[in-house]
Order: C-alpha cells, then sequence, then structure tokens
C-alpha cells in the first residue's frame, strides 16, 4: 500500500512539474468564421468584415491576424470582447512610426485642437494596404493627391486653407499628374515629406521658409544654384526669412506654369507685396499701364531683373548694372542706345533727388489745376449774386409792361 502511494504521488508532483501546454492561437480561417460575413458590424454600426481576397493580396497577406491584432492570440473568449487594444504598426514599422510621432498629424492627435490628425490607416488602408510601387495602392504616386484631399479640401476643411486639394488639382503639378500621367511630377509627399510631415512654421518642415529652396531644388535642379547667388538667396541665407523664396513667386498649391498671361500679370502684383515703393512707381509708367490693361506683351518686373539671378544694380552680372543694361533693353527695343536707357523706369513724382524734373512739373501741375478751380470757383461766387439781380430786374420789368413771358435762361 506504501509502494503505491509513493508512486501516486510521484506522478502527482510530475504533473503538477510538467510545463503546461501553450495555448494555440486562432489562425485566419478562424476569425473568418465571423468577420467573412459582410453584415457583420460593432455595436455602433461600424463595418468588421474582412475581405480574404483584398487581405491576401495586400502587403500584410502572409501574416495572421493575430499577428497585428496581438490581444488575440491567448484570449479564451469566443467571440471577443468588441472593444480591442489598437494596433502597433511600431512593432514592425519603427523608424516610421518613430518618424510619424514628430509630425503635424501626431500633434494634431495629441493637442485638444478639435480636429483629428491622420493615423496610418487614413493614409494606408487597414486590410488592404498595398505597397507605394502598387498603381492600386493609396499612396501610388498618382493617387496620393486623392488620399491626402480626403482630409485637405473644402469639404473637410470649409474656408481659407481648405481648398488646398482643389488648387494642387488646377496647378502645373496636379495636372500633371492628373492629366498626363506624369509620375516625376510633384506630388504632396515631395514637398512635405511622407511620415515626418511637419508644419511649415517648425525649422525642421520640409516647406519652411529656410528649406524651400532646397526642396523644390530636388526636382527643379541648377535653378536653385542660380537662386543661392541671388540677392533674394543671400538674403534668405544670411538669416533674414522675409526675402522671396520660391513659394512667394509662384505660390505653393496653386502654381502656374511661368509662361501663362495670368502668371506673368500676377507676377507683378506678387513682386509688389514686398517692393511697394517700386510697383507703385512701376504702375506709373507706360509699361504699368498697359499690364494694368491685361497685356503682357510689355516688359515686366522679371524682363528687366530677371526671375531666379536677381542681382543688385552695383553687381555687373546684374541684367540692370551699367554694363548690361543697354542690352537688356534691346530684348524689347532693339534700337535701344546709351542714350535711351536713360529713361527711368521707376522715376518717382514724390521724389525731388531721384526725379527733380518730373517732381516739379508734378508740383506745377497741382498748383495749375489748384488755381484754375480757385479762379473759376471764385468768378461763379461772384457772378452768382449779379445774376440773381439781373433776373430780378428782368422780372420786374416784364410785370411793368405786362410780359407775362418768364425770363431766359442764362
Amino acid at each position: 500500500m506504501r509502494a503505491l502511494m509513493s508512486l501516486v504521488a510521484g506522478l502527482w508532483l510530475a504533473a503538477a512539474a510538467a510545463p503546461v501546454a501553450a495555448q494555440t492561437p486562432p489562425d485566419n480561417d478562424t476569425c473568418l468564421m465571423c468577420h467573412l460575413d459582410p453584415a457583420a458590424t460593432r455595436a455602433n454600426g461600424t463595418s468588421v468584415a474582412v475581405a480574404p481576397d483584398h487581405f491576401g493580396e495586400s502587403v500584410h497577406g502572409i501574416f495572421s491576424c493575430v499577428d497585428c491584432h496581438e490581444d488575440l492570440a491567448a484570449t479564451e473568449e469566443w467571440p471577443h470582447a468588441e472593444s480591442l487594444a489598437r494596433v502597433s504598426c511600431q512593432t514592425c514599422h519603427d523608424e516610421s512610426v518613430s518618424n510619424f510621432e514628430k509630425s503635424v498629424h501626431f500633434a494634431l492627435r495629441e493637442r485638444a485642437t478639435g480636429r483629428a490628425g491622420a493615423t496610418c490607416v487614413d493614409c494606408h488602408g487597414t486590410h488592404d494596404i498595398k505597397p507605394s510601387s502598387d498603381p492600386s495602392s493609396r499612396t501610388y504616386v498618382l493617387n496620393l493627391p486623392q488620399t491626402c484631399g480626403t482630409c485637405h479640401s473644402h469639404q473637410q476643411i470649409p474656408g481659407p486653407g481648405g481648398e488646398v486639394f482643389e488648387h494642387f488639382q488646377d496647378s502645373v503639378h496636379g495636372r500633371g499628374l492628373s492629366r498626363s500621367g506624369l509620375t516625376v511630377s510633384a506630388n504632396c509627399s515631395s514637398c512635405h515629406g511622407a511620415h515626418d510631415v511637419r508644419a511649415p512654421e517648425d525649422p525642421e518642415s520640409r516647406v519652411h521658409r529656410s528649406q524651400i529652396a532646397g526642396t523644390c531644388a530636388t526636382c527643379h535642379q541648377g535653378i536653385d544654384q542660380v537662386y543661392e547667388e541671388s540677392v533674394h538667396g543671400r538674403t534668405v541665407a544670411g538669416g533674414n526669412l522675409g526675402a522671396a523664396v520660391c513659394s512667394d513667386c509662384h505660390t505653393s498649391h496653386e502654381i502656374l506654369r511661368s509662361e501663362t498671361e495670368a502668371w506673368r500679370l500676377d507676377a507683378v502684383r506678387e513682386c509688389g507685396t514686398c517692393h511697394v515703393d517700386k510697383i507703385g512707381t512701376y504702375r506709373d509708367t507706360y509699361h504699368g499701364k498697359v499690364t494694368a490693361l491685361g497685356f503682357t506683351r510689355i516688359a515686366t518686373c522679371a524682363d528687366c531683373h530677371g526671375s531666379h539671378d536677381i542681382l543688385p544694380a552695383s553687381n555687373p552680372q546684374s541684367m540692370i548694372s551699367s554694363t548690361r543694361l543697354v542690352s537688356t533693353c534691346q530684348s524689347c527695343h532693339p534700337g535701344a542706345n546709351e542714350n535711351f536707357v536713360k529713361y527711368d523706369p521707376h522715376a518717382d513724382k514724390h521724389d525731388p533727388e531721384r526725379s527733380p524734373a518730373l517732381y516739379w512739373s508734378a508740383r506745377f501741375m497741382q498748383l495749375l489745376l489748384a488755381g484754375v478751380f480757385l479762379f473759376f470757383g471764385a468768378h461763379t461766387l461772384l457772378w452768382f449774386p449779379r445774376s440773381l439781380a439781373e433776373r430780378r430786374a428782368h422780372r420786374r420789368a416784364g410785370a411793368a409792361s405786362g410780359d407775362r413771358t418768364p425770363p431766359a435762361e442764362e
């Protein structure tokens, strides 16, 4: 009996010491027993159905459901609880998520702004995620503007600043993508980045004023080198971010071809936002009057000063330097000579030092005009009492003679 009890005790101790067999996590077929039903929804009515073919064709099709939904791997409750732990993409995509946590989208989610910033699934999808190289992917170069437009459109963000998608679609970049299928054309991520999209005021942002020239140079190579040597580029490099950068002249999302009449006319106004005194004197000239009427076959700012290569007049390489001014004017006026270029395209009638002849001529005309109004105003005032007296005398004379005919108007 004692031997039998010892045997039983040994078996019990062995069983107690033996490791418990790990529970087998559910496979995809088990999950699809419920999630295959198109009518499967949460309590709030949102669908939880999963299309097996879409998931199978996705970039995650080689994984099982519990690889992402990790809290279901050891659950013993079926059907499982409706509220599950949020899927963490960082498990596999650590670098991308780390960059995302520096973005303006993540910041919106962290702040009580009333607007929810985009998450991974907003841009990539859920069970149908495709690689960005796949033409059916939400992040494919031709599809990306539409993906970003789901949030950055007038419908989602009413008012100024909410028409980003609509403006981009009409731009030279947007037309290149949507109408010409040019995959080399700039899209949203080309300028803003992908996971690390930052606010424009962030110095690390690709669209911060200090970074814009370099961002545009990723496509427009060569122009950045010319711009860096210009008066604008040197000023920005010196720390003055008030100087013109690419987006000041070309705008950001509404970029047009520089050959169009609309752009050429608008460029004059854009220059005037910084050079207020110069736009005023330009508008007073023949060139300015004609462009104000909507004609572009006349000299504008860029025709004389250049575009990306604007230099101060003291620089011999400047288009308006004394050594190049004749050739600059000859681009429109073939007969221009040294005498011709004495014309001042920014003559200022308010500046006696720059334009003394114009200044005094303007003052003379002002005095002449004021004198004419004063003289004839005084003449009218002095003539008015006499006119009344003459009319009364005429009436009295008519009454005495019995003539009832009213006096003729004088």
